[in-house]
């Protein structure tokens, strides 16, 4: 019997890449396979993400886009077309990257997840005493009230119009008082001005307000305060004004504008978002401005009187944001209420996914900028776990960050699930764990920046061993247990320690050594270290969050290696250091310094080409002509990092303060970067790498580092380790957030917290050296580390 032809439709089992160039990719050829779990690997910033997520995810949200009308496509992100000759049997494409969740203050994990809008419609429906539709229970809303009369006309014109007295009222669940942030903040006048000063000599000390621009002629034009007098000479009426008054139209040279006070404006601007998600220079000026307390009338819950006073079994709907997700869980399981019973379901559900996850230890009222980027990513996959969608492309960006070993057994389940329904998942990963449960892996190298960027495997797991390449020499790795640890030197005393989960924690952190602090996600590591630790004098601390980088901003710009640079090249030809800058007086005319004309063109994507005057360079031709040590600074900005530090070490253009930057961004494995290279092109463990050398600048004795394998390949982490010796042997003190075993085996003490999560943990539950912690074997950490180093 012969076997029938396939069907036409199931000969589309393959996503085919020819002539992919994106960024450092070199005509890279490739097919992966559909309904299978597809794992990249490669060194950091050897191409992963460029293939993955600007080339593949990225084309097939652009082909979405185009999907809808013209005039829809205005409003939307215009896309270019990724630098690739073909792409096909692409499908719909949901990508689960690592992006912190919006920095808005009144955004929580639960109005992220829309868990929130659940509990309101169950509050609104079975909730005792009834007070109102859902909104009434949304700290988002505010309660609303109104009367008058309004004039109806129906009816025989002839009869003239008909006036009828109406009110209404929408009761909203808002705060009053906090407006539904939970806190309430008092400023601190000589933090917003000096009142010695008048407003025309520059009293005000508020970043971005200067008397020059449009702040200073709108300052001067309203006419509600004299600005030539010291602010603290001005009548009560003109300071209320200055500070407290509301939006008021004014006209200035012409021009209708707008006057708001000080501190309203302040509120608009600045505190409309998270404090975590402001720039530095933002978030320092406002810790020193704005004390933040706890709302005295919602204490916290950013709910009025009327919302809490509904209640369902016997609780309201703040106690149940403010439950730990496993503990709420159980809650909704033991209600019995038939009328409500899909809604439950679907609570039931979503809240299910978050403890299957890894995420039962988190609250809903959890402020959703306060979410780690691993925490942020797994929040993101759980509206995906119930989806009843096949056969799409979903796209992780390296789903195990922030995981315990413990956890990402779990992770790895919930990928194969995804699978398992007729998906296509693609995932860039470095982790050992999670390359081993793939379907297909591809390798991308051999190396990082212009030395990567091809495809150097594509096949089995067991072919990847045998294939020779960087990731399949070290994917068997295993660190060992040092032979000699190192002896503190002293102690930092912690004393009852209560930072969110924390339970009176007394600890002695370990001096002149590197010193891990390990536990189970949500176990109250950070709750320790940054709580309790990292602002004492003397510590420097490195954490998670992300660089923002555009255009414009590269490796020289973000260390400040260009200020000593712009110093040299000044002094050598006897001019200004500006016009050495592309962002001053040194930029191109015609391109402003970017090097690129970038044409948008509305619902086509933006197109960039190549300035023809400066030709890339950034620089005007004249400015060009000026050289240190036989280069001009366009030469100088497009060397590598190991050229550049040979180049600054000696001779005419010996500069010691640049080789000084230079050296660190060696010793943190960036020696192949380009001084030049615009920041948006480099992946998430370069940038985690630049920030970890600029920082460690700072004059510091105590160096706290909050998972700073984040990114990185098994053959990085080496390198890491050697930078930690380093630091320690130099007379620092290194403490580690860190999950990863190769860090935990080369530590000298480590600090486990558990035994669990949230309220399962929050306490020290081992603290010794590795080897103490192996034989001991009573925590999961020390489980896990004993079977990876094969005691």
């Amino acid at each position: 019997m012969d076997t029938p032809a396939p069907h036409a439709a199931d000969t589309h089992d393959l996503i085919r890449v020819v002539g992919a160039r994106e960024n450092n990719l070199k005509n890279v050829d490739l097919e992966i396979p559909k309904r299978r779990l597809t794992v990249f690997t490669g060194v950091s910033g050897s191409g992963k993400s460029s293939l993955v997520f600007a080339t593949i995810a990225a084309e097939s949200q652009r082909l979405i886009n185009e999907t809808y009308p013209a005039f829809l496509q205005g409003f939307m992100p215009s896309q270019a077309r990724p630098d690739v000759d073909l792409l096909d049997g692409l499908t719909t494409a949901i990508i689960v990257d690592q992006e912190r969740m919006g920095a808005n203050p009144r955004s929580t994990l639960g109005t992220a997840t829309d868990v929130n809008a659940l509990l309101r419609i169950l509050f609104s429906k079975i909730g005792t005493p009834h007070i109102g539709s859902a909104q009434a229970f949304s700290f988002n809303t505010a309660t609303v009230s109104g009367k008058g009369g309004l004039t109806v006309e129906k009816g025989d014109p002839a009869a003239g119009k008909k006036v009828e007295r109406q009110e209404f009222r929408v009761q909203g669940g808002m705060c009053a008082r906090c407006e539904g942030r939970g806190s309430d903040t008092d400023f601190d006048r000589s933090a917003l001005y000096d009142d010695t000063k008048s407003i025309n000599d520059g009293a005000l000390t508020i970043p971005g307000w200067s008397m020059d621009g449009w702040q200073g002629r709108i300052l001067r034009g309203c006419g509600l305060f004299d600005c030539d007098v010291p602010i603290r000479d001005l009548p009560e009426r003109e300071l209320r004004a200055l500070l407290y008054q509301d939006a008021t139209k004014i006209k200035v040279e012409g021009i209708n504008l707008t006057f708001l006070g000080i501190i309203p404006q302040i509120q608009k601007t600045f505190l409309s978002k998270d404090v975590d998600a402001m720039q530095p220079h933002i978030r320092a000026f406002v810790e020193r401005a704005v004390t933040f307390t706890t709302c005295p009338d919602c204490a916290g819950t950013r709910l009025n009187d009327t919302a809490r006073s509904s209640l369902v079994a016997g609780k309201n709907i703040a106690e149940l944001c403010q439950m730990q997700i496993s503990d709420l869980a159980e809650w909704v399981r033991k209600l019995d209420e038939p009328s409500v019973a899909p809604l439950l379901a679907g609570l039931r559900d979503t809240l299910d996914a978050f403890v299957e996850i890894g995420l039962g230890y988190l609250s809903l009222d959890r402020p959703a900028g306060t979410l780690s980027g691993g925490e942020a990513q797994r929040t993101k996959l759980i509206r995906h776990l119930g989806s009843s969608l096949t056969d799409v492309t979903y796209v992780f960006d390296e789903p195990t960050i922030g995981l315990h070993p413990h956890d990402i057994g779990k992770m790895n389940t919930l990928l194969l699930q995804l699978r398992d329904k007729g998906n296509t998942v693609l995932v860039v990963e470095h982790k050992p764990e999670t390359i081993a449960i793939a379907d297909h892996v591809v390798d991308i190298g051999p190396r990082a920046g212009t030395a990567g960027g091809e495809v150097l495997y594509q096949g089995s797991l067991e072919g990847l061993r045998a294939s020779g390449t960087l990731t399949g020499t070290h994917l068997d790795d295993r660190a060992r247990l040092k032979p000699e640890v190192r002896t503190p030197t002293g102690v930092l005393e912690v004393r009852g320690a209560r930072t969110h989960n924390l339970r009176d924690v007394d600890v002695d952190v370990p001096l002149g050594v590197l010193t891990v602090v390990t536990g189970v996600a949500g176990s109250g590591k950070s709750s320790l270290v940054h709580g309790s630790v990292a602002g004492r004098e003397g510590v420097v601390s490195i954490d998670q969050s992300a660089i923002k980088g555009s255009r414009r901003s590269n490796p020289a710009t973000y260390t400040g290696l260009l200020e000593p640079v712009r110093k040299a090249f000044a002094k050598a030809n006897g001019v200004k250091p500006a016009l050495f800058s592309a962002n001053s007086e040194g930029a191109c005319p015609s391109c402003n310094g970017a090097g690129v004309i970038i044409t948008e063109i509305p619902t086509m994507g933006t197109v960039s080409t190549p300035c023809e005057e400066c030709e890339g360079k950034r620089f005007q031709a004249a400015v060009l002509e000026y050289t240190l040590g036989g280069k001009n600074i366009a030469e100088v900005l497009a060397l590598q990092v190991t050229e550049a530090r040979e180049y600054f070490a000696a001779g005419e253009a010996k500069t010691p303060a640049a080789e000084k930057i230079l050296a660190r961004m060696v010793d943190v494995g960036l020696g192949y970067l380009t001084l030049g290279q615009p920041l948006n092109t480099l992946s998430g463990g370069e940038r985690q790498r630049l920030k970890l050398a600029t920082q460690m600048g700072e004059g510091g004795t105590v160096y706290v580092l909050d998972e700073p394998t984040t990114g990185l390949h098994l053959a990085d982490v080496d390198q890491l380790l050697g930078l930690l010796d380093r630091l320690v042997d130099s007379g620092k003190s290194v403490v580690v957030i860190e999950h990863h075993q190769a860090v935990m085996a080369h530590a000298d003490r480590i600090i486990d917290i558990g035994p669990g999560a949230g309220h399962d943990g929050g306490r020290v539950v081992f603290q010794g050296t590795p080897a103490e912690l192996v034989a001991d074997r009573s925590t999961l950490t020390g489980q896990h580390l004993a079977e990876y180093v094969g005691a």
